[in-house]
């Protein structure tokens, strides 16, 4: 590392203290700041990039023959859909079970490389790219249905390998451009884009199909997805020094909160430490839970009002909307009561982890198996159907963001690592829903939630003994000597 003359370590440890007082004299205003700025622009990149992966599971109640029996007393008939702008396939729900899931095969593959690599090459040129090519891949999805439902995978697979590229590169973003008393915030506000997508999608989606079409979805969300790809290129730079808009004062904050982190750029990761760490296995675990309930309940909640509830296209989508409208709104809640509970001193840093993560795990448990229970009613299972999906935003202010606590140099590589199982539990879950579904449609769903339920608790257990929230021994850097 390059050294510093002792006049300006001192006084960046003085700017460093004065932060940590809360001295209003050294502090940017954060919501029209740049750094903000810049979250909304990530925020909006991921509702495109999670709009154009959510709306297949809403497309797919009218582009398949059925997903469930039709018609039931005192509820509305869906409505049949015209044939030529709505071409339907026959696919079987195991079929239907692994398109679903497809795209999570795509995103395996990239969590480990793209995260290590995040640390070395543009952040800027990876999102940027791989937004607009699962852009791309969204305005060929109709051709690739055509084709068949093999073309469909292999297009899905291709778009999750570009979507996992942005969903680990983007978190490198925050490690130069957070002040760690703003890490919660500028997380939950960039991260609660890919809880709003699914919610926008399925909110127009059904329109969309009964108006337009189904394959009109995927030409609309692909375009929209080009067009922010633009805008990234245009407005986001790696770093705050070489951003031509910001200005001195927050690039002096950004600069003096950020002074005694040092990146990983251009050094090994102790892999071997990484994977005997106890912290980040228990952080692995609670991804695995959190992406095994969210993909049942984004891949498949769909479906499930579909036969439950017998709804029209339309109804089913602005009720598969609401769940992840709600957790939009208590991620971002989270992120600013996580870092109100810290910059207090309410509680230390790992103690309001763990309570975000438990809130996030926790409740959704208990709601799915609170609707197996609740019997036929509407309301009811609208209210547990929303309250599910929606509770999983608390852990946007938990695990997701503690790797940036244990190990900041190595946060790329270890958000890829962390994600990697997660998406493994995301993977199992979907194609594993698949194929109870396909064997024993009615009973199906108990068996589902049950496990849900099973996986969360048990995953959460581990996380509260073995989390931790301060930077490790293998992630800290080492100081060497010379006689």
């Amino acid at each position: 590392m390059e050294s510093r003359p002792f006049g300006e370590r001192s006084s960046s440890r003085t700017a460093v203290k004065q932060m940590d007082d809360g001295s209003p004299s050294r502090r940017v205003p954060g919501f029209c700041s740049l750094r903000c700025g810049l979250a909304f622009l990530l925020h909006f990149c991921n509702v495109s990039m999670m709009s154009q992966r959510a709306c297949l599971s809403l497309t797919m109640v009218a582009m398949v023959n059925g997903t469930g029996p039709q018609g039931s007393p005192n509820t509305s008939a869906p409505e049949p859909l015209d044939d030529v702008k709505n071409p339907v396939y026959n696919w079987s729900p195991q079929t239907q079970g692994i398109i679903l899931s497809s795209v999570t095969y795509g995103m395996l593959i990239t969590q480990v490389p793209v995260g290590y690599l995040s640390g070395i090459y543009p952040v800027k040129n990876m999102v940027g790219s791989a937004l607009l090519l699962s852009s791309l891949l969204s305005l060929l999805t109709p051709l690739a249905a055509g084709v068949g439902g093999s073309a469909v995978i292999a297009c899905r697979v291709a778009q999750g390998l570009s979507q996992g590229t942005v969903l680990v590169a983007q978190h490198t973003v925050w490690t130069k451009w957070a002040p760690p008393q703003e890490r919660g915030r500028l997380t939950s506000l960039s991260l609660s884009g890919l809880m709003l997508g699914p919610s926008v999608a399925l909110c127009v989606t059904g329109l969309i199909c009964q108006a337009l079409g189904w394959p009109m979805v995927f030409y609309i969300f692909g375009a929209g997805g080009c067009a922010l790809s633009l805008c990234w290129f245009l407005l986001f730079y790696d770093d705050p020094e070489g951003h031509p808009c910001i200005s001195p004062a927050e690039k002096e904050f950004i600069a003096s909160s950020l002074v005694e982190q040092a990146g990983s750029a251009g050094k090994s990761v102790p892999i071997r430490a990484v994977l005997k760490s106890r912290p980040v296995w228990a952080i692995s675990l609670g991804c695995f839970a959190f992406s095994w309930t969210n993909h049942v309940m984004f891949l498949y909640l769909p479906t499930f009002i579909s036969s439950k509830l017998h709804v029209n296209v339309r109804e089913n989508g602005l009720l598969s909307a609401l769940p992840h409208l709600c957790c939009w709104l208590l991620g971002i809640l989270a992120g600013h009561v996580s870092d109100g509970f810290l910059s207090r001193k309410m509680l230390s840093l790992l103690a309001v982890r763990k309570l975000f993560t438990a809130l996030g795990l926790l409740l959704p448990a208990v709601f799915v198996v609170g609707l197996l229970y609740l019997g036929p009613g509407f309301h009811g299972t609208v209210a547990c159907l929303t309250l599910a999906s929606a509770t999983l935003g608390f852990c946007v202010a938990g695990m997701v963001i503690n790797p940036l606590d244990i190990a900041p140099r190595y946060y790329g590589f270890l958000k890829g690592v962390t994600v990697l199982i997660g998406m493994t539990g995301g993977l199992i879950s979907s194609t594993l829903a698949g194929i109870i579904l396909n064997q024993d449609p009615e009973a199906a769903w108990s068996a589902i939630f049950f496990l849900v339920a099973a996986v969360n608790v048990s995953s959460l257990l581990f996380y509260l003994v073995f989390a931790a929230a301060d930077v490790q021994a293998w992630a800290q850097e080492r100081q060497l000597t010379r006689l």
